[in-house]
C-alpha cells in the first residue's frame, strides 16, 4: 500500500496514510459498488478495511490481501442474492482463507484485522448496514444531529457498530474497567482474534455481525486504530465526518490524526447515507 491513497467512487470514499511513526503502511482498504436497477442509485456498497499486525511477518500483504479478497467474495454473494448477513460472512470467511495462504511456511504467518460493511438500499425501508469484525478496526454509524430522547425519527443514534476482539473490551465486557480505564491499561491494544495463520480456521465471534436499520440520513465510518486511537467517541467522530463532503471529511479525519500524533498508520472510509 502506498503512504498516502485516496479515492472517492461516489458512493463510498476510501483514505489512507502511513502517518509519522511507522516506515511503511501496512493498512488496506477495497470498496466496490453494485449497481441498482434502474442506474444512479446504488443497490448496495461493500467496503472492508484491514489493519495489519506490525508484530507479524509480512502484515502489509496480509491486510492487501483481506482486503481484495473480502470485497470480491462479498460482492460475488450479493450477485447471487444472499441475504447482506450471508454476503458479509462470505467475505469474511474467504478474507481468512486469503490471509492463512499467504503463509509460505510453517512459522511465516502474515496477520490483520478487519472490518467490512455492506450498505444496502431497502427502498421505503430505509437503508441497511451489516457490518462483520475482527480483530479492533472498527465501524461508526454517524448523524449530523443528535438523536431524539425517543429515537422516533427512524434514524438511530450516533453509534459504534462493532466490537472490538481486545484486551481492553474483555475487561470491559467483564465488568472489571469502564471503557476510559480499559483503554489506560498497557495490554489495551492487544488482540485477542486477528485474520492469519495462527489465529485459527474460524477466527471470529459468535457475535462478530451486526445490522443496523435507518430511515434518516448519515454516514457510515470504517476506520482502523491509527484514527480511532485519537477519538473513540462516536458523538465526537459525527461533526467532523458530516460537517462536509465525504471526500473532505475522510481527508480531515485523516488530517486530525496526523495532528493528534499519527502513531499509527490511519485508513478512512466514508459512505454517506440518504435514504
Amino acid at each position: 500500500m502506498r503512504d498516502r491513497f485516496e479515492a472517492d467512487l461516489g458512493a463510498v470514499c476510501v483514505l489512507t496514510d502511513r502517518g509519522i511513526v511507522h516506515a511503511r503502511n501496512e493498512d488496506a482498504v477495497a470498496a466496490a459498488v453494485l449497481d441498482g436497477d434502474p442506474p444512479g442509485r446504488p443497490a448496495a456498497v461493500v467496503i472492508v478495511v484491514c489493519d495489519g499486525v506490525s508484530t507479524s511477518e509480512d502484515p502489509q500483504v496480509a491486510s492487501s490481501a483481506a482486503a481484495r479478497v473480502g470485497v470480491e467474495a462479498t460482492l460475488a454473494a450479493l450477485v447471487d442474492e444472499q441475504s447482506a448477513d450471508v454476503a458479509v460472512m462470505s467475505g469474511l470467511e474467504a478474507a481468512a482463507q486469503a490471509v492463512r495462504a499467504t503463509a509460505v511456511h510453517e512459522r511465516h504467518s502474515p496477520s490483520c484485522t478487519y472490518v467490512s460493511a455492506i450498505v444496502r438500499d431497502c427502498g421505503t425501508a430505509g437503508v441497511e448496514i451489516t457490518v462483520a469484525n475482527v480483530g479492533d478496526s472498527r465501524a461508526y454509524w454517524l448523524r449530523a444531529e443528535a438523536a431524539t430522547t425517543a429515537h422516533n425519527d427512524g434514524n438511530p443514534p450516533s453509534q459504534r457498530l462493532s466490537v472490538d476482539d481486545s484486551w481492553a473490551q474483555a475487561l470491559v465486557d467483564a465488568g472489571a474497567m469502564d471503557e476510559e480505564s480499559a483503554m489506560n491499561d498497557p495490554r489495551a491494544h492487544t488482540l485477542l482474534r486477528w485474520l492469519g495463520a495462527d489465529g485459527g480456521s474460524r477466527p471470529w465471534s459468535d457475535s462478530c455481525v451486526r445490522t443496523l436499520r435507518t430511515t434518516g440520513p448519515g454516514v457510515l465510518l470504517l476506520c482502523t486504530d491509527g484514527l480511532w486511537t485519537y477519538q473513540s467517541d462516536a458523538t465526537s467522530l459525527a461533526p467532523m465526518a458530516t460537517g462536509a463532503a465525504p471526500p473532505s471529511a475522510a481527508r480531515e479525519l485523516a488530517e486530525f490524526a496526523l495532528r493528534s500524533g499519527g502513531s499509527d498508520n490511519i485508513t478512512v472510509a466514508l459512505a454517506p447515507v440518504y435514504p
